[in-house]
């Protein structure tokens, strides 16, 4: 006699009908959900050593979608050998322990073994990733009762699964790294995985491992605690802390993501202690009359050091900074003493669309310090991003940015190239060795500082403001400077592959 099609598929397999259609859409939804979560936050903690590049994010993406596919496999493999019911608490738990280790794990790793630092981000994505993703198809294996409901039970859950994954990304980026610390996100969420274990495992009598899971979620809080690379605030791009000067009492430094991004002296803002920040200093005096005024747009803040300088140095002067990260701009006031009166208005925004937004001749110096150590906003190295810059500068404008670049110099050839196709007078600042003035030497590479304008700039008086103060660096122009730039590739919106021409730092403290 032929099956009906609506024969139980599962014949012999107790309690199918024991997980209720709400109690499946929650697993799935929540587990997809935490997946993406995992995802999103594990490139937050991996920045401050790998960089938020392309690279890094196209990794973890990467990863994430390995383990989507390999806990959707296995899951279904297994729910069809085993009884389903078994696994579901496992795959929550243990998962929900991974993930509440994850921020001291991969903290520690970066700071005291950074070659493996690659393989444990792997796991830490991988493992849970795969046992959250298996969730769905050992629901489904519950929730089919006969060939007849096949595609409305797989179509459903998988439509609240892609739902869950929908609410997690959107959750994430808009609302939890906005309000609570990386490592604060990732234990709250492993303690939540490490309920839902322990609720599956009160309904169906099963596995009973919720009390060491438990204590390895507590384990993982405290080890978050004590673990190196902390911060003293997560803001929504970086790890930051603010560190005192041992040696001078009004000396602040702002460190992001592991790097020293700035220093301020609350008391004397005249005093630069980074040789790039009086590099441009030297390029800005030299351009313009002793104590003139000037209307400054800076793209990048961080700690404010060049606006705060322009402001003592040139009363009058209005400085207009697009910082793209608010929780830095909540720093320069709380903690490096920014006053509302300085003549400094920052604005928590993208610097591309700042620019946009500002009239065309309406600004004396446009400054460039939104570039990294160990990544770039590629957006603002293009043609067309200078073709902005170019617009909203007077007839006798500047623009002077920071470049960092180490190895082949491959970013930086390329982003100077970009800036003599767009302006008539271009300059580069740096140590000899690395501009291309001692040819025979090897470039160690760091920072440089390139000036462009559509006006010649005293170049004398430029290298007098350098050898003051005491940079030891030197100018490379006109056919040097080309020989320099080689074949270096121009940078525009269609083609500027930023991340993989970029040498990242060498050393955190090379700055």
């Amino acid at each position: 006699m032929t099956r009906s099609s609506s024969s139980p598929v599962a014949e012999g397999t107790p309690g199918n009908h024991s997980l209720g259609s709400r109690a499946a859409a929650v697993l799935v939804f929540g587990s997809s959900a935490a997946v993406l979560v995992v995802e999103i936050v594990a490139l937050r903690l991996l920045a401050p050593y790998l960089g938020l590049t392309l690279e890094t994010s196209t990794m973890v993406i990467g990863i994430a979608l390995t383990a989507i596919a390999l806990g959707s496999w296995l899951g279904g493999r297994i729910a069809d050998q085993v009884n389903p019911r078994r696994l579901i608490g496992p795959s929550l738990g243990v998962s929900g322990a991974v993930v509440a280790l994850t921020p001291a794990v991969l903290r520690t790793t970066g700071e005291w073994a950074s070659p493996v630092l690659l393989l444990i981000a792997s796991l830490t994505i991988l493992v849970p990733g795969a046992l959250l993703s298996a969730v769905t198809p050992i629901v489904t294996k519950l929730r089919l009762t006969s060939l007849a409901e096949t595609g409305t039970v797989v179509g459903r859950l998988s439509g609240v699964g892609t739902a869950g994954a929908i609410v997690g990304t959107v959750l994430t980026g808009f609302v939890l790294i906005s309000r609570l610390p990386v490592s604060g996100i990732l234990i709250g969420l492993g303690t939540l995985l490490v309920v839902g274990s322990a609720l599956v495992e009160w309904r169906t009598r099963g596995w009973s491992g919720t009390p060491a899971l438990a204590l390895v979620v507590v384990a993982g809080g405290l080890g978050t605690a004590v673990a190196p690379g902390g911060c003293d605030a997560e803001t929504r791009y970086h790890c930051a802390r603010v560190v005192a000067d041992p040696d001078r009492d009004s000396g602040r430094t702002l460190v992001l993501d592991g790097l020293r991004h700035s220093y301020v002296d609350l008391d004397d803002p005249t005093f630069l202690k980074f040789k790039y920040v009086r590099a441009i200093a030297s390029v800005v005096d030299a351009a313009f009359p002793g104590g003139e005024p000037l209307a400054a747009h800076h793209l990048g803040g961080g700690g404010l050091t060049f606006p705060r300088y322009l402001a003592a140095t040139r009363p009058g002067t209005r400085s207009l900074v697009s910082e793209i990260d608010s929780g830095v701009v909540r720093i320069d006031r709380d903690q490096l003493g920014l006053r509302s009166e300085a003549g400094i208005d920052v604005r928590a925004e993208d610097g591309r669309l700042g620019l946009r937004r500002l009239d065309a001749g309406s600004r004396d110096l446009v400054v460039g310090d939104a570039f990294g150590g160990v990544s770039v906003p590629w957006h603002l190295t293009t043609v067309e991003a200078m073709t902005d810059v170019r617009r909203v500068l007077n007839e006798d404008g500047l623009y002077v940015a920071n470049l960092i670049d180490h190895g082949g110099l491959a970013f930086a050839r390329a982003e100077v190239a970009t800036l003599s196709e767009t302006f008539d007078h271009v300059a580069l600042v740096g140590v000899p060795t690395d501009i291309g003035l001692t040819p025979t030497a090897t470039p160690e590479g760091g920072n440089m500082v390139v000036l462009a304008a559509n006006r010649p700039v005293d170049l004398r008086a430029t290298q007098k403001a350098l050898d003051t103060r005491q940079t030891g660096w030197k100018i490379a122009t006109g056919d040097g400077l080309t020989s320099w730039i080689g074949d270096a590739q121009l940078l525009t919106d269609d083609y500027a592959p930023v991340d993989q021409l970029l040498q990242p730092y060498s050393s955190q403290n090379s700055r």
